[in-house]
């Protein structure tokens, strides 16, 4: 089935069909989303879905896969969303939630080097083996609960958040330099915002909300209380 595929028009589409009319107009991102083979990081069941705009679940039951969040982001938040880091050539970033390894490729695709924690086992273990066999050098996978992030190898130039959460942690911020980006999804169902929250000082943080989205949680971030009456 997916042979019959020709992958690079498929991609040429996606770029200018779902890409660029999201405001996604960076041409060091466009010519990236067009080199970086977006269906080698697609489970082989879901690979005739690589470029259409919605999410991709990675496991073997799909409905429990989104459920859980094990999925890749829609095409077009994960440009959007590297877009409005712009990691450098010389930045480190740290991705929260590997997933099958697609965006932190992207990341380092633009940085130095992009260090990429994955709660989960198995999708640990697939990122690590789709970033080897696409040549992908310098990012590393570690299975780890980022909710955390990763202070003991801080601070940070870029951090991305691959999914959604309730609002972004103040350990998080912490492990940003000053000039640093962090990029998430937060609120909560049916509107969410993209939230991009730059350091501007030892103790300041500057946010912008430039587009409305929705994803699946990342794992164990705190989760507001809710009271009904």
């Amino acid at each position: 089935m997916t042979a019959d595929i020709d992958y690079d028009r498929a991609r040429f589409l996606m770029i200018e069909q779902q890409i660029r009319p999201w405001d996604v107009l960076d041409p060091d991102v466009l010519a990236l989303l067009a080199v970086v083979k977006r269906e080698d990081f697609v489970p082989l069941a879901h690979k005739a879905l690589a470029f259409v705009d919605m999410e991709i679940p990675l496991g073997s039951d799909s409905d429990e896969a989104l459920k859980a969040g094990r999925c890749m982001l829609a095409p077009k938040v994960e440009a959007r969303m590297l877009q409005d880091v712009a990691p450098q050539p010389h930045e480190k970033v740290l991705e929260v939630g590997a997933g099958s390894g697609y965006m932190a490729a992207l990341l380092a695709g633009r940085a130095q080097r992009v260090i990429t924690l994955e709660i989960d086992p198995g999708l640990a273990r697939m990122a690590r083996a789709n970033l080897q066999k696409a040549g992908v050098t310098n990012a590393e996978v570690r299975e780890a609960d980022g909710s955390r992030g990763l202070a003991a190898e801080g601070p940070f130039d870029v951090i991305v958040l691959s999914g959604s959460v309730a609002e972004v942690p103040q350990a998080l911020l912490g492990q940003l330099k000053v000039g640093g980006r962090l990029a998430a999804i937060t609120g909560q169902e049916p509107v969410m915002r993209a939230t991009v929250i730059t350091r501007t000082g030892e103790a300041a943080w500057s946010t912008s909300q430039p587009w409305d989205t929705v994803a699946p949680r990342l794992a164990n971030f705190h989760e507001p209380s809710r009271f009904h009456f």
